[in-house]
């Protein structure tokens, strides 16, 4: 996920959570204190738990979702607490590091859409992903809906002169939804003696066209070949999408961000 809406809290802001809800004993405070900060918005209080946040509620109906549909691994969730109107979630530790030189070489398993071609969180209201902008976009109940809004609501008549022949193909095509990841880089796998211990960060997850897991990957380039080819060989490649997508990277990057200027400049 990228930094820029990751969460600024530190071990000082948990530490209300962990002394009323967690930790209410000096020993298991200290205990906290000990194993502290793992990263931004997430401290380990224990050797099996640790409190993540704040969190959207997005990413707590996407863990549940995962862990109750597949068999993908994901963090086990304990608790959810609320703090100052702010959701934290107390979840399994996972032990091991996030992949570096090793590559994910697991596949989601399949899972049917509660609708054929939504678009839209796990709890099935709008979803958020970067690519897209910087606040929640739809629901879509379909995916001309969605490819609609990805391409600034650009007529599907005006596409190929707008952007070429690519994406009106990619626009234009049937395609199944996924439940989906959305943001599948080297931070969010975790491996331990070369094994995938389990996928964190869900707060993108949510059902996409089925190509976007695969475009979503390659969304900010990262200079490590053997990444990529371990990639290509778990995931379903879609080419022509990914063509589609990067021109859509360079000239209609964050269509979310533009209706929410509009919105600023015209309040209902």
């Amino acid at each position: 996920m990228d930094t820029s809406i990751r969460s600024t809290i530190h071990t000082e802001a948990v530490a209300p959570i962990i002394t009323e809800w967690i930790l209410p004993t000096k020993t298991k405070t200290d205990l906290g204190k000990l194993f502290g900060e793992l990263g931004r918005g997430v401290v380990r209080i224990s050797r099996t738990r640790l409190i993540k946040g704040p969190c959207r509620e997005s990413e707590l109906a996407a863990l549940k979702y995962v862990a109750e549909h597949t068999s993908i691994p994901v963090p086990k969730v304990y608790k959810t607490h609320y703090y100052q109107d702010a959701l934290y979630i107390e979840m399994e530790y996972i032990r091991g590091s996030t992949l570096q030189s090793a590559w994910f070489r697991g596949h989601p398993k399949e899972s049917e859409p509660p609708r054929e071609e939504i678009v839209a969180s796990a709890a099935l209201k709008g979803g958020l992903d970067l690519r897209i902008g910087p606040r929640p976009f739809g629901p879509f109940d379909t995916h001309q809906d969605f490819h609609a809004y990805v391409r600034g609501n650009l007529a599907i008549e005006h596409c190929t002169q707008t952007f070429g022949e690519e994406v009106t193909k990619c626009h234009t095509h049937k395609y199944r939804s996924c439940f989906t990841h959305a943001d599948l880089c080297l931070r969010n796998i975790m491996v331990d003696n070369g094994k995938v211990t389990a996928i964190v960060d869900w707060g993108f997850g949510g059902w996409y066209p089925e190509y976007w897991e695969y475009t979503k990957a390659h969304y900010g380039q990262i200079d490590l070949p053997e990444w990529y080819e371990g990639l290509e060989s778990a995931l379903d490649r879609y080419d022509d999408e990914l063509l589609a997508e990067q021109v859509l990277w360079e000239q209609c990057d964050e269509p979310g961000f533009i209706w929410e200027k509009a919105d600023m400049q015209n309040p209902s």
